[in-house]
């Protein structure tokens, strides 16, 4: 083939993967391993992410198995950390390790943290080699890979998903296995009305197994999407184990704090917040003390200056709160850093107007002085901003750093907040009374 007609048509072959991604997934999806190992090599490298997140788990597991570990390596660099992670857990625990070590280590500690579920929750219990089959497969197709995979996630019912991987119904192996192979799975399918959110508790699984008399729990992610399946008999074994976690805590073998934990040990745990708490607080007072002059002079600074360090507080407080519930939840990771920050600063800057503004109102018909007005006006936006940069990069930065986000984001982030809210109001006042603006 002559060189201009054979770049044509790898430039034809891109423009065709890019545009129609699910398409070339579902002709992979129905060829043999092999034949998709070798199909897969052959995707430019900045193309595949788009065919890879459109894969049906059980294939994606079935590539990382088949393929080599350099060549399975290089995919997982180049699609969201959150199907990467998707794709791993799936694997058996010592492949999965031999890919980890191999990623870029920022990027595997993450994949890691993605990993990582609480242990009584779903995520945790769950079998994440689960089948699924989009609506529009025959039942001839969907028995022919339910052999060829092998696939072990559901014994009694096969999960009907959508293109972007969201849980739509299911359909019983035996109404399959009945089926004319060339009926459609959709004129099969039941809709999924009972699913559980892989951060649910044994608790709330237990209750949705025993109320609806299922076999076959299908848990998804925060968007719907099928990530995995629980069987009964890991419910109930999960159950046992947790009897003997209560027992244990029962003694006081729980390094966490209970209701009724014995006064010493709640003093051993909270007594070095407090501290740190006492220090940051010192902190706080002695950015104020920097400002002793100026405050001496107007007086009217030392009233206004806990409002602006109370918005601070407050809309760090919101941003954090939204970040560690993101991060709790799986919709974000460390990998989402930049749109966080984009987000709250700017939430922090409209809200911050709008809060400036009518603080400045009220200031203004208070003191009759338009330059102290002024001055609040501008501290008010620069800390509410400053405070919603804090708020997410904080959580962010301490789950990096493999460090819990929720017992040391609220310390840090009073810090900040007073820090700013003062030192920022303060600073601008001290500046505008040296022109001879106050």
């Amino acid at each position: 083939m002559p060189i201009a007609a054979a770049t044509a048509v790898n430039a034809l072959n891109k423009f065709f993967i890019r545009q129609y991604p699910g398409e070339v997934a579902a002709w992979l999806s129905d060829l043999s391993p092999n034949e998709a190992v070798a199909a897969i090599v052959r995707i430019p490298i900045n193309t595949v992410g788009a065919v890879w997140e459109k894969l049906p788990t059980h294939v994606t597991r079935s590539l990382l198995t088949n393929l080599s570990l350099e060549q399975g390596r290089s995919i997982l660099m180049r699609i969201d950390p959150s199907h990467a992670a998707l794709a791993l857990r799936s694997l058996d625990s010592e492949l999965r390790e031999q890919y980890l070590e191999r990623i870029e280590p920022l990027l595997a500690k993450e994949l890691r943290r993605l990993m990582d579920y609480p242990p009584d929750s779903a995520g945790a219990l769950m079998d994440p080699a689960v089948i699924s089959f989009k609506a529009d497969a025959t039942a001839q197709q969907t028995l022919k890979q339910l052999r060829r995979y092998r696939a072990t996630g559901g014994r009694f019912v096969v999960f009907i998903v959508d293109e972007q991987g969201l849980l739509e119904g299911y359909v019983n192996i035996q109404d399959l296995a009945l089926a004319n192979g060339k009926t459609r799975l959709s004129s099969l399918s039941r809709p999924a009305k009972i699913a559980v959110d892989v951060i649910a508790s044994r608790k709330e699984i237990a209750e949705i197994l025993e109320t609806h008399k299922i076999s076959e729990l299908p848990v998804v992610d925060t968007v719907g999407r099928l990530v995995g399946i629980i069987h009964y008999d890991t419910l109930i074994s999960a159950v046992q184990n947790e009897t003997s976690a209560d027992i244990q805590a029962m003694v006081g073998v729980s390094k966490d704090e209970r209701a009724l934990s014995p006064i010493p040990f709640a003093v051993r745990k909270r007594l070095p917040w407090l501290q740190i708490n006492l220090a940051t607080a010192f902190l706080a007072s002695a950015v104020v003390g920097l400002f002793e002059n100026t405050i001496a002079h107007i007086t009217a600074l030392a009233v206004l200056s806990p409002i602006v360090a109370g918005q601070a507080g407050n809309t760090g407080a919101q941003a954090l709160a939204v970040t560690m519930r993101g991060l709790a939840l799986r919709e974000i990771s460390a990998h989402h850093w930049l749109r966080m920050l984009y987000k709250e600063t700017s939430t922090g800057f409209i809200n911050g107007t709008v809060i400036a503004l009518t603080t400045a109102f009220f200031v203004f018909i208070w003191s009759h002085n338009f330059n102290l007005a002024a001055v609040i006006a501008v501290a008010m936006i620069l800390s509410m901003v400053a405070a919603g940069f804090a708020g997410a990069i904080i959580p962010l930065i301490l789950t990096m750093l493999d460090q819990d986000p929720a017992q040391a984001s609220t310390i840090i982030l009073t810090t900040v907040t007073d820090c700013t809210g003062f030192g920022t109001f303060l600073g601008i006042a001290t500046l505008a009374a040296s022109a001879g603006l106050l």
